[in-house]
């Protein structure tokens, strides 16, 4: 009895005190995956068009949220067996199996419009406009600049961080 009393009272402190996200890590690592030994923060990207996040790691868990977005990145910030608890754009969270993840790094576009520019500089040449919510490729970033080298459809440019989801601040990766 005292059991459910406290399971009870648990979940009406989450509901009073307002349910958040787990937020977005600041970079990759401190942590190491007890399954990969890589890095935990880490982004990486969904492999299909359907991807279900779970409210635990196991098909036994029930499906909170369904993306239907190959490509879409998302964070990992936990690990467990063949389980990845990841992060969305959307802040919405849950368990994916690793058979639905790459590491390939793509990025979501948060601002209203971004630049693709030729160099990453802010006053650079345009090379395409990217509406919010379009997703491409990271092909690398650099730690001392706020551009980092992108790809959408057939564009290639640098993207000014600011304006996507899918790389920390300051991270390098090649």
């Amino acid at each position: 009895m005292p059991r459910m009393w406290l399971r009870g009272a648990a979940l009406a402190l989450l509901l009073l005190g307002g349910w958040t996200a787990v937020p977005v890590g600041s970079g990759p690592g401190p942590a190491v995956g007890q399954v990969t030994k890589l890095p935990v923060p880490r982004f990486v990207s969904l492999r299909t068009n359907e991807v279900n996040f779970r409210a635990g790691p196991g098909f036994q868990y029930p499906v909170n949220w369904v993306y239907e977005r190959d490509g879409l990145p998302v964070e990992i910030i936990g690990e467990f067996d063949v389980w990845r608890h990841v992060v969305a754009p959307d802040g919405g969270t849950g368990w994916v199996h690793m058979a639905t993840i790459r590491a390939r790094r793509t990025f979501f576009i948060t601002a209203q419009q971004a630049v693709l520019r030729h160099s990453p500089a802010p006053d650079a040449a345009p090379v395409a406009y990217l509406q919010g919510g379009v997703t491409g490729t990271l092909i690398s970033c650099d730690r001392s600049s706020d551009f980092c080298k992108a790809s959408a459809g057939r564009y290639t440019g640098y993207l000014a961080r600011e304006d996507f989801w899918g790389a920390f601040p300051g991270e390098t990766f090649k």
